[in-house]
Order: C-alpha cells, then structure tokens, then sequence
C-alpha cells in the first residue's frame, strides 16, 4: 500500500512539499464528478477541496479507510463534522486557522462600512446616474460586539483599532482575559446586545451557536443596530432576522446565509436594510499563498511524526 495525499491544489504548485509521500491530485472537478486519483484506501491525509459542494467535499470520506489525518481549507469544519460517522476512529480533524484571518476580517470590516455609510445606496444612484447625498452614520463612537473571538474575531479587532469606537466588546464560548480586555462569555450576551451599535458575528456553527441568533437575541439589539454575519448561515434564525428587517428596526450584511446559496426569490433577496455578499469572506488574493504555507507545514510536521497544528478533534475519542 503507498503512501497518498489528495491535494486540491496541484503538488507541482506547491513548493516544499516534504519527500515521502506520493502527491495526487483531487479538488472534485468542476461538476463534482472528477474520478479519485487513486485508490481511497491508500490515502492517509485528505486535504478537502475548496470552494466546492457538500457533497462533493464528503464524497470520498466513507472509502478513506486508512486516512489518518483530514486537512479542511476552511476554519469552520462542519461540514466534515455533519458525517463523522462515515470517519474511522482515529482520525485527526484539522481546520484552516491561520489562512483566513485577514481576509474575513477585511470583509467584516468592508460589510460594516458600506453598510453604515449607505454604499448600496449610491451604488444604485450611480447605476440610474442619479446625484443623490445623504447623511448615514459613521463607525466613530460606536460600539461594536463580536461574538466568537477566536483567530478571526481577533483579526477583526485589529482591524477595527483605528475607527475611533467608543468600545469594543468580546463574546466567546469560555470567559477570559485577553491584552485587549475580558472576553465575555455566551451567558453575557443578554445584558451586552442592547449596548451594541454593531453585532459582528464570526464564530463556529456548533451545537451551542445553531439558531444562536434568534427572535430573542435580536430583540434585546437596540434600534438602528446592524447585525455582521460572516460566521455561519445557520448561526441565524432566518425567519426570525427577516422579521426584524421588514420592522425596519434593524439592519443587517451577511456574508452568509440559511440556506446557501440562497436561492432565486428568497425574501432576503429584497429585505429592506440588507446588505448580501455570497460567501466570499475567505476567497482572495490572501487565501492561495496561507493555504500553501498551512499544507507544507502541516505534512513536514505529518511526515516527521511531529504534533500537527490546529487539530479540531480526534474521531472515536
């Protein structure tokens, strides 16, 4: 039996790639249909292809039966986590922390501006040719929550450091203190949602955070508040965000949403106050060269029987 890591990157692309194993290519095709590289059961470390359907992404999961280690290119994993059962015990699940940081934070940024100076707004002036000033609200002196303060919500504070806000408040699954100041846990977030001028979700889709944002959660947000989502689709209750936004109470930018894609004639599509980007809080320039640095360290690391970063889980423990 050889030794096989499926890339979705192609091996010849990616310069240090330690000796050892043998390097197949597989990111699933454009239709989903590309035929394996090899046989499944010689691959011991599956890389997920990026950027591709569910079902695409799972597909081979069942046939790793000698897989040792499952290397996601994002930083959530539920999608491999939806079939865990199709895993043998064993197996290291590592996410992509580190690869988009700086470019989800920048989209987070980029929603929260645009929307709060009205950039949809004027861009459809523009379209109409249309001379059309307005007075909207600046990020200066609000006060922002991020809820899920992990790598990425992190990133996003060093990107909101220089905007003059009156507070930066952090919510995450566990309390701590952190050089910026405490970070709040879940259980806070009552008594911190009314304070908030902005509501920044990025945390992971677990159990915990699924429907996180409901009709409660929303209605303990002030007047005029905006809501940032560019954690999860189904971190939100849909139904229940669409029935504030047609209040007019509040206003919101998802970069993702429930269900995804979202689909031709889905009331978000025309929701007063929304701002809607599809998924692309990771997809940039910034994503190839970290995805390529994460690879080679993390099979240098696998080759040399050394520990690997940002293992999520170990399945069967």
């Amino acid at each position: 039996m050889s030794a096989d890591v499926w890339l979705p990157i192609a091996p010849e692309e990616i310069e240090g790639l330690p000796e050892g194993p043998r390097y197949l290519f597989w990111d699933g095709g454009e239709d989903g249909d590309q035929p394996f590289p090899g046989d499944p059961a010689d691959c011991v470390l599956y890389v997920v292809p990026y950027m591709k359907r569910w079902t695409v992404r799972v597909r081979p999961l069942e046939q790793l039966t000698h897989v040792r280690v499952i290397q996601t290119l994002t930083a959530g994993v539920d999608d491999v986590t939806a079939r865990l059962s199709a895993i043998r015990p064993g197996v290291q699940l590592c996410n992509a922390r580190g690869v988009h940081e700086a470019s989800t934070a920048e989209l987070a940024l980029t929603l929260t501006l645009a929307s709060l100076r009205g950039i949809p707004g004027f861009v459809r002036a523009q379209q109409q040719e249309r001379w059309e000033s307005a007075f909207h609200p600046a990020l200066a002196d609000k006060t922002v929550l991020i809820v899920g303060y992990g790598a990425i919500g992190a990133a996003i504070e060093d990107r909101l450091a220089p905007f003059e806000l009156a507070r930066v408040a952090r919510v995450a699954r566990s309390e701590r203190t952190t050089a910026r100041g405490p970070v709040h846990p879940l259980t806070e977030l009552p008594s911190l949602l009314p304070h908030a001028d902005v509501v920044i979700l990025s945390t992971p889709l677990t159990e915990a955070t699924r429907g996180l944002v409901d009709a409660e959660f929303l209605g303990r947000m002030k007047d005029g508040a905006l809501l940032v989502n560019v954690a999860r689709g189904p971190v939100v209750d849909t139904e229940a965000l669409l029935a504030e936004l047609e209040k007019g109470r509040i206003s919101a930018a998802l970069d993702v949403t429930d269900p995804e894609p979202l689909p031709p004639g889905h009331p978000l599509w025309q929701a007063p106050g929304v701002l809607i980007t599809p998924h692309v809080g990771g997809p940039s320039s910034a994503f190839l060269p970290r995805a390529k640095r994460l690879l080679v360290d993390q099979l240098t690391r696998f080759v040399n029987h050394e520990p690997l970063r940002n293992v999520v889980l170990t399945t069967g423990a």
